[in-house]
């Protein structure tokens, strides 16, 4: 059975990815699983695709295993885009969810505005230890508020709405159906099955 790393220590893209693969003859491992310590790759890539390829093609190095890598983030049209590929460390290198969401308000508070149209992204890669290289996108359009609702998901979640609802008052399969990284992972999964015959 082929064994795929997830290239990250977010448990829940790995609860998410480990959700989306269940159907394919691939044993998906988290860096955790590896009982290692592996560096963070530097993410320095202007968009979330070079930033997902950067992940992949580094933790691919160090474990020798076809490793599986997203990048995603919120882009918010009021704020041009922003916080964009820095959606983790909107608020500094030590950013968590609380103060990446602060910085958020506060710079929707600057505008003046209660509410922005908004999009999630997501980039996702896999390469493989020949170097063969998949790549999906997946998109979820929304919108940001100033109020938060909900205590599933993470990050932005429960200041991105969909009509009446945020993100975080949806089930992990609600979510699944619907989210950039759900769409992104259902493509890589079509294209894993294909790769994986």
């Amino acid at each position: 059975m082929k064994k795929i790393v997830i290239a990250t220590k977010n448990k829940g893209k790995i609860r998410e990815m480990k959700d989306a693969f269940a159907d394919l003859p691939v044993e998906l491992l988290s860096l955790a699983d590896l009982g290692k310590d592996f560096p963070d790759a530097i993410e320095d890539g202007d968009t979330f695709e070079a930033n997902s390829m950067k992940k992949a093609c580094h933790y691919q190095k160090l474990t020798g295993l076809a490793c599986l890598a997203d990048d995603s983030g919120l882009e918010v049209e009021a704020l041009n885009g922003a916080p964009g590929v820095y959606s983790a460390r909107f608020s500094g290198d030590n950013a968590t969810d609380e103060s990446n969401n602060a910085k958020l308000q506060a710079e929707l508070k600057k505008l003046g505005v209660t509410s922005s149209k908004a999009d999630y992204q997501c980039a996702l890669t896999m390469v493989d230890v020949d170097g063969c290289t998949l790549q999906t996108q997946g998109f979820c359009l929304g919108e940001i508020r100033t109020t938060a609702k909900g205590d599933n998901g993470f990050g932005y979640d429960p200041y991105f709405y969909l009509g009446e609802k945020s993100m975080a008052e949806l089930t992990l399969a609600e979510k699944g159906a619907i989210s950039h990284r759900g769409e992104a992972l259902r493509t890589m999964a079509v294209l894993l099955k294909e790769y994986l015959k």
